[in-house]
């Protein structure tokens, strides 16, 4: 499959089901400041769905700091900018590789598109200048999953794992499969 048909079938539909997955939460679920936050069990003790706001990146590093929506701001555009150079040496020259490229633009699409525009979407922010309102922007995070033994590892989750969204998925499955396509080429070249 060529590449621009993996935008097309792969790329787009994800981030279509990312932002319309997150647009359900931010609508049906309070801010998580609110006094009757919930979340809603979708088997219970395993899966639920919630709203996180998430200013940092995995498992919430630099969440609530001054400096975590200026710096994941700029990560995001820097991956791009790499991507373009790895692209233009031809690292992504398989199917593999290019379907993690697929899922990893989508990821960084996601969560930069939350990034840009939830926190104008904040009613507490109307009135508030630009940059106030771009520095409170956020990941939707909203899928909330317990892991066995989890809580062995990180005794204050009581087992649950950072809340995630499609985006994070999509980057995850991305890492995989480039981690998966190194080794492969290793053992080739080996």
């Amino acid at each position: 499959m060529t590449f621009p048909r993996l935008l097309l079938f792969l790329t787009l539909p994800l981030y279509l089901l990312d932002q319309a997955t997150k647009y359900w939460t931010v609508k049906c679920f309070p801010p998580p400041w609110a006094e009757n936050v919930h979340d809603l069990p979708v088997i219970p003790d395993f899966f639920h769905l919630c709203r996180v706001h998430n200013q940092g990146v995995a498992f919430g590093f630099g969440n609530g700091s001054a400096w975590a929506p200026v710096v994941f701001l700029l990560l995001p555009l820097l991956a791009l900018v790499l991507i373009r150079v790895f692209w233009l040496k031809g690292v992504f020259h398989n199917l593999m590789s290019r379907t993690a490229l697929a899922l990893l633009l989508c990821g960084i699409a996601g969560n930069l598109t939350d990034r840009l525009i939830q926190g104008f979407l904040l009613v507490e922010r109307l009135g508030e200048p630009f940059w106030s309102r771009l520095s409170a922007g956020y990941v939707v995070d909203f899928i909330a999953i317990k892991l066995p033994f989890y809580d062995k590892l990180v005794p204050r989750s009581g087992g649950w794992w950072p809340a995630f969204n499609v985006a994070d998925s999509c980057i995850c499955v991305a890492a995989c499969l480039l981690f998966i396509g190194g080794l492969r080429e290793e053992k080739q070249a080996g």
